[in-house]
């Protein structure tokens, strides 16, 4: 999607406030849970406009310091697997975005339900990952017997006493990531289906797993209960200078 691109240093794959927000994602709702599973834009104090019937917003958490007064993305569904937004659209079909920026940047809400996100790594000799971040995991796991190998990782926001506002920015280095798919210590033994017969430990190859130089990041995937205001690729970490459209700002 942008591997042939000239690519500047801060690249914004999302963003609340812009035109056709969702242009470039394929959004997905459980159909079973059609009063509960809900994907729309809606302003970030009033929780205007309400979706339609039958569906129902899930209750928000008190109203601790600043709110924006924005328009962000609302994500929501008490079952996460099956309502998300993802990036490319057409990475079911094997389609990437080829992001070589070594940082990620999500601006999120925390709406005090669980929330989860993932992401697909690519290392500089093409062997894949997935890196996938939950507020309701509580110890890092790696997951061998999918294909490619998924690492699961603990989230949590910062405790909302020492927050003004229930924003938050999460800046992650990617590349950091990369060797923990050959820890073999995370492997998660208890869920792992593929045995050795003789030694009855998962069978493992670290060859298979991305451990080399982070070379691009293949896709996004937000699932819910959370708002959404930008998503972002830099060269730089959370010091680096930005435009000031990508700064949270309340209303007076």
């Amino acid at each position: 999607m942008f591997s042939a691109a000239i690519q500047p240093g801060l690249v914004s794959l999302f963003s609340s406030t812009g035109f056709n927000p969702l242009g470039l994602f394929e959004t997905r709702t459980d159909e079973s849970l059609v009063a509960d599973a809900f994907i729309g834009l809606l302003n970030d104090r009033s929780s205007e406009p309400k979706p339609q019937s039958p569906v129902a917003l899930v209750s928000q958490p008190p109203e601790e310091g600043f709110v924006l007064d924005q328009t962000v993305l609302h994500i929501q569904s008490p079952s996460l697997p099956k309502t998300f937004i993802l990036c490319p659209a057409q990475a079911a079909a094997g389609v990437e975005l080829g992001l070589k920026h070594p940082w990620v940047h999500l601006q999120v809400r925390n709406m005090e339900k669980e929330w989860s996100f993932e992401m697909g790594i690519s290392d500089q000799t093409g062997r894949k990952g997935i890196l996938r971040f939950s507020t309701f995991q509580k110890h890092p796991r790696l997951k061998v017997n999918s294909s490619p190998p998924l690492l699961h990782l603990p989230l949590s926001f910062p405790p909302s006493s020492s927050q003004l506002t229930a924003w938050s920015t999460i800046s992650l280095h990617l590349p950091a990531f990369l060797p923990h798919f050959t820890n073999t210590s995370l492997i998660d033994h208890v869920s792992e289906s593929i045995y050795d017969e003789v030694l009855h430990t998962p069978v493992f190859s670290k060859a298979s797993a991305p451990n080399g130089q982070y070379s691009h990041t293949s896709y996004v995937k937000i699932y819910p209960t959370c708002r959404l205001r930008r998503i972002w690729f830099s060269d730089g970490g959370p010091s680096q200078k930005l435009p000031w459209e990508f700064e949270l700002y309340a209303r007076e």
